[in-house]
């Protein structure tokens, strides 16, 4: 497209439906509280990709029953903390390019210390979030 302005990742999500189409979304302060609240059915179904920065430890755990999420390091680095049957399990993203596959319903969160960057895939279907 000619003359067209590009996206970016942490402005805009990107839809990915289940058929083939890509739909852009902007970020609003609102968005996952509408998601979790179901008032977005439109994105029910595929997954949305972002990105985030941070350089604290998030305030809260998350999880999606819809499925699972890949959480991809960019820049930085971050200890992903998963909470499973057999406990918290750490792992940790120091490479650019590395990513962990968080598994259906996982609660998680991250930690760090450092200016980070992480592009996510996921199924905002019914997330969920705690305090951390």
């Amino acid at each position: 497209m000619s003359g067209a302005e590009p996206f970016h990742v942490e402005r805009e999500y990107l839809h990915l439906d289940e058929g083939s189409t890509a739909t852009v979304v902007p970020v609003t302060g609102d968005f996952w509280p509408k998601v979790m609240a179901g008032q977005m059915p439109q994105l029910d179904r595929g997954r949305l990709m972002t990105c985030f920065s941070f350089g604290e430890d998030w305030s809260t755990w998350e999880r999606h029953p819809a499925g699972e999420e890949a959480v991809i390091l960019l820049s930085g680095s971050a200890e992903l903390l998963l909470e499973g049957p057999a406990g918290i399990q750490s792992v940790k993203l120091t490479e650019p390019g590395s990513y962990v596959l968080v598994p259906r319903n996982t609660w998680h969160t991250a930690k760090t210390r450092v200016p980070t960057k992480m592009l996510f895939i996921t199924p905002g279907a019914g997330t969920e979030n705690k305090p951390a």
